[in-house]
């Protein structure tokens, strides 16, 4: 694989806090990093960092070995709340990300709509839409927006669990086609574990990296993974890591 994202001992304060401390961090080209860590560790203030809302006090973030310190639309980046403009349609939302590069691709756009099962769907509003189905045109919009990197902050986290493994597994399938390179902040180990080619483990803030684990489950990966033995295994490893 290659090397796509880069952060180099990366620290950032607020109000003379340290939320994120000398943390350093590397993810490959079409890899599926998923960051554990406790409630208020800094997972998303290193979305924010990444995406260049907030600048880094230390360190250097590279994209595709260029400096993005600060630099807005690098990546494409999916809040845990849908954020649909309720003004415009399905189609209207997912194509946002493309828009603001100057360019849509309605083909591609309807076919996506419709391989997440929302044929019929395509000029509806979001306030016709279940939660389940605003998560899969916000992800649409994600994966549809031109940058090389999406990041995920816990999209599935106001989910019921049924409805959330219907998602996990619909994320990883159109995931598996695409191959975009995801960055996926969760709470949930079994979600990690399930999703992941790698888990990275974030200690309490002062935020850095103390432990990586390259998940070996084989893909593609069916609900019939989360009963196995060596899933459980592996879940006793990755609780362990965060206690």
């Amino acid at each position: 694989m290659t090397q796509l994202l880069h952060l180099d001992s990366i620290t950032k304060s607020f109000s003379s806090e340290k939320i994120i401390d000398h943390l350093s961090l590397d993810v490959q080209a079409g890899e599926f990093v998923s960051i554990l860590g406790p409630s208020g560790s800094g997972k998303s203030t290193l979305f924010h960092l990444i995406g260049g809302i907030f600048k880094p006090d230390e360190g250097e973030i590279r994209l595709n070995g260029e400096t993005i310190n600060g630099q807005k639309g690098s990546i494409s980046y999916m809040p845990q709340s849908p954020s649909l403009l309720p003004w415009r349609t399905v189609l209207q939302n997912v194509l946002l990300g493309q828009e603001l590069q100057g360019k849509k691709d309605y083909d591609t756009a309807v076919e996506m709509i419709e391989k997440a099962g929302l044929a019929g769907y395509t000029n509806a509003y979001p306030s016709q839409l279940s939660g389940g189905m605003k998560q899969r045109v916000s992800f649409i919009r994600a994966l549809l927006s031109p940058q090389p990197v999406i990041c995920l902050d816990e999209p599935f986290s106001a989910l019921d669990e049924l409805t959330r493994l219907d998602m996990q597994k619909w994320l990883l399938s159109i995931w598996e086609e695409h191959k975009r390179t995801i960055l996926f902040v969760t709470h949930n180990i079994d979600e990690a574990l399930f999703m992941s080619d790698r888990i990275v483990i974030m200690s309490k803030k002062p935020a850095s990296i103390t432990g990586e684990f390259i998940i070996p489950f084989s893909r593609p990966r069916d609900e019939e993974l989360l009963l196995t033995d060596e899933f459980l295994a592996w879940k006793r490893k990755i609780y362990y890591a965060l206690r």
